[in-house]
């Protein structure tokens, strides 16, 4: 209606009244009687209400969810300041508080279950509490669950939920696997409690009949891919992501990652990456995963497998069951998901005397499609020699150009390098001649790093490598081969790198103004090529040479300059490191820092580079540059960075003691070599004969990694860093006290080691009456 003829004023509402209906006979009239307001109103019937899904098993009450607020905010401030707990009194308990706390909000979790998990405020408190349970309390919470698993995987919210429980169960069926069973607490008395064993076994009965639905729906496919990686722990072996990121969706890990961090509120161990240990698949996990794999075949048609691979749901499901087939040896079968998907290809390798396919559009397409390349790459890392032969022939060989600087094709082509056989990796390098500088035109450079890795790992066709790097900068004669490191780690071919040295500014420029330039994104070190170098200095001599001769023709400000990033130190490393590279051209690497290494460790990344060059010389070339450094002593001392390289030098040891200096020096790389096979095992056995009782106390991880840190690593530092005055009295201080706890390292000793005036102070010491340690105030006696 136009605006000008609206009428203004209320709208008078129609009344269902006698006037208004006059025809209307009493008996409608009664059933219009409950009616109010309008009449699209239907009033709702005395019958229970439909099935809501999303809240199929009710909503939580208000004062629930206020109260579960509470405890999220609660379980915040224990997560985020839990260092500060922990340097409390080391006499009271920190867990006692927080043990009182979770009793109670289990007590009134406890019959709401299944509302929590669905609700879309307190899902994501369920899940921040379960890092905190015990594994009595978690198998409790799986039985609360069991039977309605298949509406909670379904779940928007409770879908995670269960992805978090699964996760975390891991943990408790390692221990049970042990032997170690949470034994139940004296007030639960409500019939016999399954293990998590048996829980899993249960849930995986539950899911079984609707696999091939699950699979495909948008949350619950997350689930049963957190399910496999609980039943076969190595069927996530070939993701790069950790474990727990890699069952989650990109949208759901960060919004996860927004939600503070999850962990046990129990553990002291903040800030630090969690042991992991390998699990074995157990005997009753591995029937019930090989259910899985057969559920899919026989519920699943060929076609309908094959159109899990391109859907973006269903796809990274498929890769897992793909991985737990091939960790069964159920690939190698005709009517195998992994035959279904190479459209034949295992079925064909059954047959002797099959020496070729007929190409397939399907597959051909999973090598340019985003979402199912992956899923290819998984084929071409699992699938036996035969197979693998008969994919590479088909659908490799003669197309390696068009793949290697395809966006997506490159990563699938790179991925079956990695398994090439020596025929099949030179055919590779012949094909690939001619687009190798349009790899590094497009920064595609996995194929070629592909390629390099297999010719070390094999020990053929090196001289291939080292021509394909040099097709790819366009270096041709020996003096464009000099600037194979500088292109290499800036990724430009060699015509775009020296336009682009030319625009650098001048010498007369300011500091300033070169430093802005550095830090541009066009100057900086890329990964790509660091990680080229890298492999390139991996072949054997003298096929690695070329890099060496590049860096060897560096001047020393360039060779600071890769020193000083963090991406092409890198580079410097694997020459320190590589066994292929000649031990001369390592001593020569570090003697071309002598007369810089003040500048070179004056940096927070050149400083380690200092260490390593310092670590691997030996006691005459550490003399050295040693006394190189002795007129820079200031400036080491100056330095935020280089104090510490200074510290380890002990410059001061050396100008009034040489003899003394050399033999410490010797010790210290004999220890250095042995202590780094011994530190492990000891490590490990100590964990190992720490009783269940003291696992249970954080306080015992503190005290214990004190004691490690005073023994092993404080003294020595102090020894290595205070001035030989320090160093003397400390040394006869331990010796003359019999009682001390600290036990010093092999250190030399002796009245020859001091000069008279300290020999004058220590008499005094022992002329001194002793001291009963135990008594003294803050020493206890153990």
């Amino acid at each position: 209606m136009p605006r000008e003829n609206r009428k203004r004023g209320k709208k008078h509402k129609f009344k269902t009244t006698d006037e208004t209906i006059p025809y209307a006979s009493s008996e409608p009239q009664a059933e219009l009687e409950p009616q109010v307001g309008p009449s699209w109103i239907v009033t709702a019937s005395g019958e229970d209400s439909e099935f809501n899904p999303e809240a199929p098993f009710g909503y939580v009450d208000a004062d629930v969810k206020a109260y579960f607020r509470t405890v999220d905010l609660q379980i915040r401030e224990w997560q985020e300041g839990q260092q500060e707990h922990l340097d409390g009194d080391a006499n009271v308990d920190p867990n006692a508080e927080k043990h009182m706390f979770f009793v109670a909000a289990l007590s009134e979790m406890r019959e709401k279950e299944k509302q929590l998990a669905t609700d879309p405020d307190c899902s994501i408190i369920l899940e921040r509490m379960a890092y905190s349970m015990d594994d009595f309390v978690r198998r409790v919470f799986l039985d609360s669950l069991s039977g309605s698993f298949e509406t909670l995987v379904k779940h928007r919210f409770a879908s995670h939920v269960c992805q978090t429980l699964f996760s975390v169960a891991a943990e408790t069926v390692a221990r049970e696997t042990m032997g170690i069973v949470a034994p139940a607490s004296e007030a639960a008395s409500e019939g016999h409690l399954r293990t998590a064993v048996d829980l899993i076994l249960d849930i995986c009965k539950e899911l079984l009949p609707s696999l091939g639905s699950l699979v495909m729906d948008p949350f619950a496919s997350h689930v049963i891919r957190a399910l496999l990686g609980l039943l076969c722990p190595s069927s996530n072996h070939t993701s790069d992501e950790t474990s727990q990121g890699a069952m989650r969706s990109k949208k759901s890990a960060h919004w996860k990652s927004r939600q503070g961090p999850l962990m046990s509120v129990f553990n002291d161990k903040k800030g630090k990456s969690k042991e992991v240990t390998s699990r074995q698949m157990l005997p009753e996990f591995r029937t019930m995963s090989q259910r899985f794999v057969e559920a899919i075949r026989n519920e699943l048609g060929d076609n309908e497998v094959r159109a899990l691979a391109a859907d973006k749901v269903a796809s990274p499901c498929l890769l897992m069951l793909l991985n737990v087939e091939a960790e069964l040896e159920m690939a190698d079968e005709h009517g195998s998901l992994m035959d279904r998907v190479t459209v034949g290809a295992v079925s064909a390798s059954l047959d002797q005397d099959t020496k070729s396919i007929d190409p397939s559009d399907y597959l051909g397409t999973l090598f340019r499609d985003p979402t199912s390349s992956h899923l290819l790459e998984t084929v071409l890392s699992r699938a036996s020699a035969k197979p693998f032969a008969l994919i590479w022939n088909t659908y490799l060989q003669g197309k390696l150009p068009r793949l290697a600087i395809h966006p997506v094709g490159n990563f699938v082509v790179a991925k079956a390098l990695e398994r090439a056989d020596v025929n099949q990796l030179a055919i590779a390098y012949e094909e690939l001649q001619d687009v190798w500088e349009k790899m590094i035109t497009t920064s595609r450079t996995g194929v070629l790093r592909a390629a390099v890795d297999r010719s070390v790992a094999l020990r053929t066709s090196e001289q291939g490598a080292t021509e394909a790097a040099f097709s790819a900068l366009n270096l041709a004669s020996d003096e464009d081969k000099k600037y194979l490191v500088p292109c290499m780690l800036s990724l430009k071919r060699l015509s775009v790198f020296i336009s682009s040295k030319s625009a650098q500014p001048s010498s007369s420029s300011t500091h300033e103004n070169k430093r802005k330039i550095d830090n541009e994104p066009s100057t900086q070190s890329s990964i790509q090529g660091s990680l080229l170098l890298q492999s390139l200095l991996k072949l054997s001599s003298p096929h690695n040479q070329p890099v060496i001769d590049s860096l060897e023709a560096l001047d020393s400000s360039e060779l600071i300059k890769i020193a000083h990033n963090a991406t092409s130190s890198r580079v410097l490393d694997v020459l320190l490191d590589s066994e292929t590279v000649p031990i001369k051209v390592k001593r020569s690497f570090v003697q071309s820092f002598i007369g810089n290494y003040h500048l070179l460790v004056d940096d927070r990344i050149g400083s380690r580079v200092g260490d390593r060059c310092f670590a691997f010389a030996d006691t005459y070339l550490k003399e050295k540059i040693a006394r190189s450094l002795i007129p820079q002593e200031q400036t080491l001392a100056g330095s935020y960075y280089g104090k510490f390289f200074s510290r380890n030098l002990n410059l001061y040891l050396l100008k009034r003691r040489p003899d003394e200096w050399k033999t410490a020096q010797s010790n210290k790389k004999a220890e250095n070599h042995s202590s780094s096979t011994t530190n492990a095992n000891d490590a490990k056995n100590d964990s190992k004969n720490i009783p269940s009782a003291e696992l249970a106390d954080p306080s015992v991880f503190k005290k214990k990694r004190k004691r490690e840190t005073r023994v092993k690593d404080e003294i020595d530092e102090l020894f290595d860093s205070s001035h030989n005055n320090k160093k003397s009295k400390s040394h006869k201080v331990a010796a003359v006290d019999s009682s001390a706890t600290i036990k010093v390292a092999k250190e030399p000793s002796g009245d020859t080691l001091m000069d008279k005036g300290l020999k004058d102070i220590f008499d005094a010491i022992r002329a001194a009456p002793k001291t009963d340690h135990n008594k003294v105030k803050g020493r206890v006696k153990h």
